[in-house]
This record gives C-alpha cells, structure tokens and sequence, in this order.
C-alpha cells in the first residue's frame, strides 16, 4: 500500500469530485516525453474517455519512434506542429492534469500559453520538490513511477475494473521504463505488486519489452559505438564519466529522437562510477542527463550548477554554453565536489 495512503485518498477523493463538474479535461506532460510521461497521460487519456469526458493530450514535442506503438497515441496533439490548435484549447480547458512534472516553466515555450489564473491545475508527479500553484497534488517521490501513481489513483477512485489491456500496456511501459527495465527506483514490494495485476490484464510483458527496447536502427547501434569509443571521458580519481553527443555526430549517423535514450547509464556500468552524465549539443543549448549510485545526489549538482532536477540518482538540465565550454564547466564542478563523491555511502 502507498505510504500516507489517507492523504492520497483524501485527493483522489477531490480529483473524482472535480472531474464530476469538468467535462472537458486537458492532460499535459513535459518536453521530450519518455515511457512513463506517454504511458501514464495515455492510461489517463483512456480511462477519462471511457468516463465520457472530451480529453486532449498535450505534449511540446515529438515522442521517440519507438513509443509510436502505444495504444492511443494518436491521439497526441505535438505543441511543436499544432501551436494554434494547443494554444485555443489552453484557452478553453479549465481542469489541466499536469503529467510527470511539478513545474510549468518545465513545458518551455509552451509555458507562456498559461497566463490565466482561473484554471485549476492536477499534478501527478515523483520528481522532488513540486511547486506551489497546483490546486490538488497527487504527488509521492518514493513511487517507481508517476505511471504507477496513476494506477492508485485509478483503484482510489474505484476505477480499477476500467483498466483493460490498452491502459495496462500504457502503465507497464511507464514503470518499466522509468525503472531501466526494473533496474533502478524499483526496491519497493508495491511496483511489483502493481505490475503483476497489469501483467494479469492479459498484457505480453515480454512483447512489450521487445518494442520498447529491440526496435533500434541499424544507426542508432553505430552511434552508441562510436560515442563509447571517441566520445566518453573516464575520470576514475573522482568516480565520474561523462559522455557527449555533437550537432555533427548527429548528422553523420542519421540521429533521430530517441536514440540516445539509456547512453548515460553505460557510464555507470564501470565499475567505480558512481556518476556519469551525458551531454547533447542542441542549435540553441546542450542537454545534459545526470545519473548516479549511492546517496550522490544529481538532483542537487543540477539545481546548483545548471538550474536542472529530478530525481536523487537521475536528473535532467540545460546548458546555455557552447559544447565544448560545458564540458570544461562539468570538469571543475566535478573537482569542487571530489569529497563528496569519493566517500563511501
């Protein structure tokens, strides 16, 4: 059972309550959505629907190929391509579910839509430190998974037998995921709780771990090569590695969205590593993806650093830098934080 569980209940009681006076409903999650953002906004998505309410699904941007199976994911409506579609239906949706993320400076560009006060905001969310403004919080950082959140909040609200296979394979996704394939942020006897009663909804977990991971390109596999090759720094003296992905590498192996996910994690695959982090030119920034092990928080290096976060051993942040110049700045915060990251756990 989930800890705090009368709290939770108390909002899942508000969440049912509004949506009996809201028809219309927008879901929402974050820039470069993954498993667990797609898979609990369209688990959301499906369940709502069957509820009869009129439900969008907005994200700012493309999702990786290899998500393009989900079901409903046709029904997603890219910001990117459809800026006047979203920014109406921002306009008239008052009840917005907030989907894996606590922040709407989080949604970029898309942020600037929300200038209006009178909506009423829903997070459900395991990333740390939620701000202020939502009006119900449905929110626990000890979950697997905002997907496994979502599937409490479905049995709370008394909408279990709603779950069929088409929500399940969402929510599985999402908690296989966001756990690297049950590796990580998984220790709790709940996760498997849940995804056994998915799994019993007549979902093919083995199938599903296929298309999720052995769907890559021929591209893909040469590119994780040759950045494991000419493009990873191993500093053992502070248990660091680091990993960084060029505008022009890009180009020469056909770089699609998606196909670095999981690069940052062979960095602590050596043994030693307790962080590794993964830089990616953009046109406009570099994208920098933090892992660590042990009670090294990379949550904190990137809110101090690189105004970033996430979670205690994985994190995400910008960097405004050329390239070249956010590797040198990773070197010296890596060397202002040596005693840190070279002490036991």
């Amino acid at each position: 059972m989930i800890e705090n569980y009368s709290y939770f209940q108390n909002e899942a009681h508000k969440i049912s309550h509004l949506l009996q006076t809201h028809e219309e409903v927008l879901i929402l999650s974050h820039p470069n959505p993954d498993g667990d953002s797609m898979g609990a906004s369209l688990a959301l998505f499906l369940i709502l629907n069957k509820l009869g309410h009129k439900v969008k699904v907005v994200v700012p941007n493309i999702y990786p190929s290899f998500l393009g199976w989900l079901p409903a994911i046709q029904n997603i409506i890219i910001y990117d391509k459809h800026e006047r579609i979203v920014k109406k239906l921002i306009q008239q949706n008052r009840l917005i579910f907030c989907i894996d993320f606590n922040n709407l400076k989080r949604l970029n560009h898309l942020s600037n839509l929300f200038t209006e006060n009178n909506h009423t905001y829903v997070l459900i969310d395991h990333h740390p430190d939620p701000d202020e403004y939502f009006d119900i919080k449905f929110h626990n950082i000890q979950v697997s998974s905002t997907s496994e959140l979502v599937y409490e909040l479905l049995v709370m609200m008394g909408l279990e037998d709603k779950i069929d296979v088409d929500v399940a394979m969402n929510l599985y996704v999402g908690i296989m995921t966001d756990t690297g394939s049950f590796s990580y942020s998984c220790n709790h006897p709940r996760t498997y709780e849940i995804t056994s009663r998915l799994i019993a909804k007549g979902i093919d977990a083995q199938k599903i771990h296929n298309l999720i991971y052995d769907t890559f390109s021929e591209h893909r596999m040469r590119l994780l090569g040759h950045v494991l090759l000419n493009c990873m720094e191993v500093i053992p003296e502070y248990k660091t590695v680091y990993m960084w992905l060029s505008l022009e590498d890009q180009k020469k192996f056909h770089f699609q969205i998606g196909d670095a996910e999981g690069f940052v994690n062979y960095g602590l695959s050596i043994q030693g590593i307790r962080l590794a982090a993964f830089f990616t030119e953009k046109p406009e920034l570099v994208r920098v993806s933090f892992r660590s092990k042990g009670n090294f928080s990379v949550n904190d290096l990137a809110r101090k650093y690189f105004d970033g976060g996430g979670h205690l051993n994985a994190a995400g942040a910008n960097s405004y830098k050329p390239l070249t110049e956010t590797l040198r700045y990773f070197e010296t915060i890596i060397k202002e934080n040596e005693l840190v990251l070279c002490q036991e756990d």
